[in-house]
């Protein structure tokens, strides 16, 4: 039941996310006590840069109406907006992209290795100095860094 009503959500709060500009990253339903938490998590179709605050409002507020008008979740229920944050594994080419200009680290069979991110091609991505294979990578994440020497 949990799984058909996060694929049910995601199917319906696909559209109105990118009716946004955004781009739906998943959905959420968990259990609060009496209440269920439905999380969703947006983010930019693409490239770097960051999800505004006054984008995530509007989104939040297109979301709201969303779930409200077609009443999906049955009961009560708190609405979570949010993006997916630094600690988000870097799994696909597109999050790659997002991360351009970051610090990332990336774990393939030769070993891990840190360095700034600066270009990704189709198949490839160059940290720092080294170019190394997507089809390589087996984990990777971005950095946080609390201060940068630009």
């Amino acid at each position: 039941m949990a799984r058909e009503l996060q694929d049910t959500l995601t199917s319906h709060l696909g559209p109105v996310v990118a009716g946004a500009g955004l781009l739906l990253e998943g959905v959420k339903v968990a259990s609060a006590g009496r209440r269920k938490l439905v999380r969703a998590v947006v983010d930019l179709p693409d490239g770097p840069g960051g999800v505004s605050s006054d984008a995530l409002i509007e989104v939040s507020r297109l979301i709201s109406q969303a779930l409200d008008e077609a009443d999906l979740v049955p009961g009560s229920y708190t609405l979570e907006v949010t993006t997916p944050g630094v600690d988000r594994p870097l799994t696909e080419p597109r999050h790659f992209r997002r991360a351009v200009g970051r610090l990332v680290e990336v774990t393939t069979p030769a070993g891990t290795r840190a360095g700034r991110l600066t270009e990704v091609t189709p198949d490839t991505i160059v940290l720092g100095d080294a170019v190394i294979a997507l089809a390589d990578i087996s984990a990777a994440l971005t950095q946080v860094e609390l201060t940068r020497e630009d």
